[in-house]
């Protein structure tokens, strides 16, 4: 079992209320509203940018050549993939990328990734991956379950065909061996409840981010009904 498996079982619950969210059984389904998906997409966006900065930081805490290429890596994963995944997909709804970049940040947001700054500002380098991996090494395990399932005219069938596919998901192994290695470094017996705390803060926030979506496409839906 490598550190990542150790810390879903420990956070089981924290860990299945995300991957098994609501959001990401409709998204399976495809039956979540386009609505619920949309308002997730942009903000999601501004999401990637702060852990772009996240990964910036990943590499100034870095005290190797090793951790530095790891963060690099990961921090060209979101500049030339997973933002323009976002944008092709909001292209379709007629928002540009910076009608998106000027977005205001939704407070859950705000929630989500200043906390992985501050794990990444305040800890270590393995505080930092810890926090990031429920993103990170977490999409890929939610696509690659939902992909089986996914027909060609599936309407989130682009996002899960992203971190389903093998660019990504070889990402997401890297991240999981890395964060081993930064384990064998420097987790301690006295260590492990803080990283604990640390993966299931993530998770919960993680689902917190999918409940946004929901959230917002409900408010709208009522408004609608309430100008008939």
């Amino acid at each position: 079992m490598d550190l990542f498996d150790r810390l879903t079982e420990v956070a089981h619950a924290d860990w299945t209320a995300y991957a098994e969210h609501e959001f990401v059984r409709r998204m399976g389904a495809g039956t979540l509203p386009a609505t619920a998906f949309r308002a997730y997409l942009e903000q999601d966006y501004l999401f990637l940018i702060q852990f772009a900065r996240a990964n910036a930081l990943a590499i100034t805490k870095s005290r190797t050549l090793a951790d530095m290429r790891a963060a690099h890596d990961a921090l060209k994963a979101i500049l030339d993939v997973e933002l323009s995944l976002h944008v092709r997909l909001c292209a379709g709804w007629g928002v540009t990328a910076e009608a998106l970049e000027a977005a205001s940040e939704h407070t859950t947001t705000l929630a989500y990734t200043r906390f992985v700054l501050d794990c990444g500002q305040s800890g270590d380098l393995l505080d930092l991956n810890v926090a990031l991996a429920p993103c990170v090494i977490g999409y890929a395990e939610i696509a690659a379950r939902l992909a089986p399932s996914v027909t060609p005219d599936h309407p989130y069938r682009e996002w899960i065909a992203e971190y389903a596919g093998d660019a990504y998901q070889t990402v997401a192994a890297r991240a999981r061996a890395h964060l081993d290695h930064l384990a064998e470094r420097s987790l301690t017996i006295a260590r492990l409840g803080e990283v604990e705390n640390i993966f299931s803060a993530a998770c919960r926030l993680e689902a917190e981010f999918w409940q946004m979506g929901i959230d917002r496409s409900n408010a709208l839906d009522k408004a609608e009904s309430a100008q008939m």
